[in-house]
């Protein structure tokens, strides 16, 4: 191998490193296996050095494709074997992941949440932990799904319904009732202008998404950074509505009794990761919308 050879492998081993434990994060909390998630991502690698990273604009987005669809052929192979005898399994000696990895996996993603999540299709598994744990945009999830943005989005509805209808606990991180208080506070300061208040509950890394410009936050269809975020809600969101769409929290604009937008939030923990703007008229109207008391 050529010296040139030898550092274009080093770049690209360098690019991938930096990547590296949000992808493993990422097959984690899809597969619920430490060996999985790193075979997935060893995978995901592979598939790098042999395609490389010329065009490749986004690479942190082009390596969250490929673990995706790495994890979803898993779950597949998972359903498949499932229907076959027991027998055939039952004098398997691999015995899975080593029980303290899965102690420490359990206990970082929530042994009730795993269990929910094993009963998911694989679709919904991969668009529920993509697009609600780790705030990947719809169009994204699709591109890894082969599905359209809508379809998506209802994968992730179906699975977020059943992970918030589990038993008490079930649904750890992604509990609906706490993720409303947050964004409960976040529409409230919002509304006040109080810009601290905001900072508070947005992650640092915050982003807003909008499918298309939005007038009332001028002319925005993308921010990153709490914030700008935080500037962009300073005083406005006084006609917002807190409601529940599609089961995940958010809120809505009714200026004359008929739905005009919505904001979608992404609540994996205690602050918000994303805002998705809602206004294209199609996917208004396939929203099921639960106005929230406050």
């Amino acid at each position: 191998m050529s010296e040139d050879a030898v550092r274009a492998e080093l770049l690209l081993a360098e690019q991938f490193e930096v990547h590296r434990a949000h992808l493993r994060a990422v097959a984690q909390r899809v597969l619920g296996s430490r060996d999985e998630a790193d075979d997935a991502v060893q995978e995901a690698w592979l598939r790098l050095q042999r395609a490389g990273s010329t065009g490749v604009d986004n690479l942190g987005g082009w390596l969250t494709t490929v673990v995706g669809r790495v994890c979803l052929d898993v779950l597949r192979r998972r359903a498949a074997r499932r229907e076959e005898p027991l027998e055939l399994h039952a004098s398997d000696p691999g015995g899975g992941p080593e029980p303290e990895g899965e102690a420490v996996l359990a206990d970082s993603v929530g042994l009730a949440l795993l269990v929910v999540l094993d009963t998911l299709t694989p679709p919904e598994r991969l668009a529920f932990v993509l697009h609600d744990l780790f705030a990947v945009p719809f169009d994204h999830v699709a591109a890894v799904l082969d599905r359209s943005p809508a379809a998506a989005r209802q994968l992730a509805s179906r699975a977020r319904r059943r992970v918030q209808g589990a038993a008490p606990g079930a649904a750890g991180p992604t509990d609906a009732g706490r993720r409303q208080q947050v964004v409960q506070a976040f529409l409230a300061a919002a509304r006040d202008g109080d810009f601290a208040e905001l900072l508070v509950v947005l992650d640092p890394h915050v982003v807003l998404r909008a499918d298309a410009a939005v007038p009332a936050l001028g002319g925005l269809e993308r921010l990153s950074g709490r914030e700008a975020v935080a500037r962009a809600f300073l005083g406005r969101a006084r006609a917002a509505r807190a409601a529940l769409l599609d089961g995940a929290p958010g809120a809505v604009f009714t200026p004359d009794g008929r739905l005009r937008g919505a904001l979608e939030f992404v609540v994996p923990g205690d602050r918000i990761t994303a805002v998705e703007v809602i206004s294209d008229p199609a996917v208004l109207a396939a929203l099921d919308v639960v106005l929230v008391e406050t």
